[in-house]
């Protein structure tokens, strides 16, 4: 069919936008991942139609593959909340979140990798921490935050070397890490420990703490973080006092997302 054809629904009506939706929309909490043969068995569509459809929102950027698998990126916000919505991070995280930001009295975040940035998904506010507001959608250079540090921690081999062959590592502050071998280094680190510590180097004067929140299978698919002034804390006193809390909350986090029912469990 001709990608301009429409149908007998009226003039209006373009089918092609319709099968291209209802391929985004296969995906959900209970098939977050999902074959090629599984995409056109939900959708109705023939493999091939299937293919062309999944390949053509990989090149957008929309869908990811291994090669096997597809799954939604984080770029469907852009077109809504669908990919939040397979997913369901923000509502299960989100009262975690409130309860570590009273517990602790900093503000809290998860986000999700997309591209060269992380994009926040969920937030408590205690205060102004930085020069720019901070909100759901909110994006910043992966390379510079902890979070960053903690989803790149994550990434297989052959997709943190497509992130270094794609990202432009931008000085933002004196303390930011530009050169690819110390970024690798401190990578590697935030792999060992269990979680990453930026020490201003996406804004002076902002100290934050992140750690990872993995799925049933074990992949980093988001990550939490605490973030403090710097002039009120020490690293020391970060690890001491807010990283204890930090790391049961993203526990907390992933034992809701394994247990929840289909409707909110995220990948299976």
């Amino acid at each position: 069919m001709d990608e301009g054809e429409v149908t007998e629904r009226g003039a209006h009506h373009v089918q092609s936008l319709e099968r291209g939706l209802a391929v985004i929309k296969a995906f959900n909490a209970d098939a977050a991942e999902l074959t090629l043969s599984d995409v056109a068995r939900s959708t109705g569509l023939t493999r091939a139609a299937a293919r062309r459809f999944l390949l053509t929102l990989v090149d957008l950027g929309y869908v990811r593959t291994d090669g096997k698998y597809f799954s939604l990126t984080a770029r469907v916000l852009e077109l809504g909340y669908s990919y939040l919505s397979s997913l369901s991070l923000p509502e299960v995280a989100q009262p975690h979140l409130e309860r570590l930001s009273a517990e602790v009295h900093e503000s809290s975040s998860v986000s999700v990798l997309e591209g060269m940035d992380i994009v926040y998904v969920a937030r408590v506010a205690v205060s102004r921490i930085m020069t720019v507001s901070i909100n759901v959608g909110t994006r910043f250079p992966a390379h510079a935050t902890s979070m960053g540090h903690v989803l790149l921690a994550g990434l297989e081999d052959t997709d943190l070397h497509g992130y270094f062959d794609a990202a432009k590592l931008e000085k933002l502050t004196a303390h930011t890490l530009t050169r690819q071998q110390d970024l690798l280094a401190e990578l590697e680190r935030v792999y060992r420990q269990g979680y990453a510590m930026v020490d201003q180097e996406l804004e002076e004067g902002l100290r934050s703490i992140a750690a990872p929140i993995r799925d049933r299978r074990g992949r980093v698919v988001a990550a939490v973080n605490l973030s403090t002034h710097a002039s009120r804390t020490t690293p020391e006193s970060v690890e001491r006092e807010l990283l204890p809390p930090l790391l049961a909350t993203a526990r907390a986090i992933e034992a809701d997302l394994a247990s929840a029912p289909p409707s909110k469990a995220g990948h299976g």
